[in-house]
């Protein structure tokens, strides 16, 4: 069996003694990977919350998804298309540190580049964590493409903090990968942010990188789709890939009640199914990562679900590529 340094084997592999000859689980097709087989998609976990600005149980999320791969199907009914056809498995977890945060950081970059390197064809499906694996994990996806990416973030913050106060951290991660050149701000397109929940410093910070925003105002007035698709143009435009990240705090809190940074008046579920299926549908997206979920701050595990409706959408999208 093959291993990859700093990627352990999922702790949690949830299984159903319920059978049905007609019907497929997530937990049935999305299995454990073996060290041998070939693999297309590849779930693959992040727990990291201590880099969480706000109080976060987030590190958690990878095995609260887990615990519900027995209870939903692989079929949808939206895009009749069945995910079972998929050649995806459980990869397991990117191996972190007790205390070194900056370590926890160069794993994640590390980790994930050995499984690049192990499974070049791999189309990466990443669970976090906070939102400040996307920093790493980016640039991992940027050195495996080998040439420019970008980026398409669902967001209600713009993650452009200064990284002089707090260091890395779940607010920095589009600051981190400007500063450090693995990806241009001309590149990064931005859907959802809200009001209240940003300042004016950073909203001018991001102007003059050229990053590209749409409110969760403009969402709400216009519908998703139009700025998806101007989202894609953006982050498609002089790339070789697209590296799609999705905040669940785009949510409204109704939608999302356990997010770490809760905010009134975000999407709709509806609105950000309809974008991950949209940009999963696109040639050039390539890579894709879900964060800041707290299972302990989730009622009926609520947002851990509709985060994995999130992943299985996306996936969706992929099967309908043109």
């Amino acid at each position: 069996m093959k291993t990859i340094d700093l990627l352990n084997p999922p702790e949690l592999a949830r299984r159903s003694n319920w059978r049905d000859r007609f019907e497929t689980k997530v937990a049935q097709w999305l299995t454990p990977w073996d060290g041998e087989a070939p693999v297309d998609f590849g779930f693959i976990g992040v727990p990291l919350s201590k880099t969480s600005i706000s109080v976060s149980a987030a590190s958690m999320t990878p095995n609260a998804l887990r615990e519900l791969f027995a209870n939903v199907t692989t079929y949808s009914i939206d895009h009749d298309v069945d995910l079972q056809e998929l050649n995806a498995r459980d990869l397991g977890d990117i191996q972190m540190h007790v205390t070194d945060l900056l370590r926890c950081h160069a794993n994640i970059e590390q980790g994930l580049t050995n499984v690049y390197e192990a499974l070049p064809d791999l189309f990466p499906i990443i669970a976090g964590g906070d939102h400040s694996i996307t920093c790493p994990s980016v640039k991992a996806f940027r050195n495996k493409i080998g040439g420019p990416v970008g980026i398409v973030q669902i967001d209600s913050h713009m993650d452009v903090r200064n990284l002089q106060d707090g260091g890395p951290s779940n607010g920095t991660p589009i600051r981190g990968l400007i500063e450090s050149g693995a990806v241009e701000g001309k590149h990064i397109a931005q859907i959802g942010l809200h009001s209240f929940a940003n300042s004016k410093p950073y909203r001018d910070y991001a102007r003059e990188q050229g990053i590209t925003q749409f409110t969760a105002r403009q969402v709400a007035l216009e519908g998703v789709e139009k700025f998806v698709a101007q989202a894609l143009e953006v982050a498609g435009s002089g790339t070789d890939a697209i590296y799609v990240t999705v905040d669940m705090d785009v949510l409204d809190q109704a939608y999302a009640p356990g997010v770490p940074a809760m905010v009134p008046a975000g999407m709709t579920s509806w609105q950000l199914l309809e974008a991950v299926f949209m940009l999963g549908r696109h040639p050039k997206v390539k890579g894709f990562d879900v964060v800041c979920v707290d299972p302990m701050q989730d009622p009926r595990r609520a947002t851990v679900r509709t985060a994995l409706h999130v992943i299985l959408n996306f996936m969706a999208g992929t099967m309908k590529r043109d």
